[in-house]
């Protein structure tokens, strides 16, 4: 299917192997991806402004950003994530134990780093420039061609043709639209308030997770003496919360996590992020693949979204190495599709699986969350297989 848009007036125009299409780390590192398989690549992207959150990479995803020179540009501002606490305090019965998942178990690497989403664009543009990837500095406009022989896209008065379109436009892709491909929606009455602290105490590198009645109270390190905060909970809630002065919102935080890290002060904008979801059905058809939020999204639980899209683009990497011989990428949409699907589908239903756990007190999903913990906490292997589950290894 082609964009309904009338094409516009053309500029310039170019011929690429591979058009990114998307303004985001997702978008920017799947151009890296692209150049550095060996295929001529074109970014279609829109310059990004200021971003206050934060991103939590597992270490599969730090090593993907290695690969491709991007992680020397950010490490010295990230923080090691070596432990993550869980802490039960639904009030439901039988109340689950606290937990320790301790990175060490599996080896000498944490589990990942935390760092400043500023940070990480800043790193990822830098390592575009030394690559000489050319970017187009607008919003795709018009797409004609996702299901024949070759993609054009327009943008900002330029147009660009390519074998392949990776869509990386997040949740509300216009690349996805124009192709035909479909997304199954959900949302939660719950809304994440997410800044930045600063606090007295050391974090030791160690998250902490309290679980509420009213979902995941969840602190994350950054360096130095700072940590993230990602705090779920009604949607009027969370909007009290963005709304506050800072100085009773910094106490009222404190009360919430019984001031483990001593006393805070808000050191970062707010925001407020709806709790929703979506996954697409058909991750890759015709000429389109999609990466990160334009296949998948669902809430900010368990470090598990900007993850997911990276393993989009170790998987898309994998298929442009084998098609890399023949230069023909016609199969590598139906093959991604195909490789992607189930850790998608896995992954959004364990994230959706947690969240409704923790806002129901009924006795089987409340016990069995129980059960589970209690059996992490005292049984060795299913501990490191739930830890290797999380960083996306099993």
């Amino acid at each position: 299917m082609d964009s309904a848009h009338p094409a516009p007036q053309v500029s310039a125009s170019r011929t690429v192997d591979v058009a990114v299409v998307g303004a985001g780390p997702v978008g920017a590192l799947a151009a890296l991806v692209v150049a550095d398989a060996g295929f001529s690549v074109a970014l279609v992207a829109p310059a990004r402004g200021h971003d206050p959150r934060t991103s939590a990479l597992m270490m599969p995803s730090v090593a993907l950003l290695d690969e491709h020179g991007v992680w020397e540009g950010v490490a010295a501002e990230a923080a090691p994530l070596n432990t993550i606490r869980m802490i039960d305090q639904t009030g439901y019965l039988p109340r689950a134990p606290e937990v320790a998942f301790d990175a060490h178990e599996l080896g000498p690497d944490p589990f990942g780093y935390n760092i400043t989403n500023d940070a990480l664009n800043g790193a990822l543009a830098a390592r575009l420039a030394v690559r000489g990837i050319r970017r187009i500095d607008a919003l795709a406009d018009h797409i004609e061609g996702t299901g024949g022989a070759g993609a054009t896209i327009h943008a900002g008065g330029e147009v660009v043709r390519a074998a392949l379109v990776v869509a990386a436009d997040g949740a509300d892709s216009f690349v996805r639209e124009a192709a035909g491909m479909s997304v199954r929606r959900w949302s939660y009455r719950q809304s994440a308030f997410v800044t930045t602290l600063a606090h007295e105490r050391p974090h030791g590198d160690v998250s902490v997770e309290f679980h509420t009645p009213a979902g995941p109270f969840t602190l994350v390190p950054l360096k130095g003496e700072r940590s993230s905060l990602v705090w779920v909970a009604r949607p009027e809630e969370a909007e009290r919360r963005a709304a506050m002065d800072p100085g009773p919102l910094a106490r009222e935080i404190e009360k919430r996590c019984h001031a483990i890290l001593g006393r805070m002060a808000i050191d970062g904008p707010r925001g407020v992020i709806a709790m929703e979801g979506h996954v697409a059905p058909t991750m890759g058809a015709g000429r389109v693949v999609l990466v990160g939020e334009a296949g998948h999204r669902f809430p900010p639980i368990g470090a598990q979204g900007l993850n997911l899209g990276f393993r989009d683009l170790a998987t898309l990497q994998a298929l442009l190495r084998q098609a890399s011989a023949d230069r023909d990428l016609a199969a590598v949409p139906e093959r991604y599709n195909a490789r992607r699907r189930g850790d998608v589908t896995l992954r959004t239903a364990s994230v959706d699986l947690l969240n409704r756990s923790l806002l129901t007190g009924a006795f089987v999903p409340s016990t069995a969350r129980a059960v589970t913990l209690s059996a992490a906490r005292g049984i060795a292997p299913l501990r490191r297989a739930m830890m290797r589950f999380g960083l996306g290894t099993s």
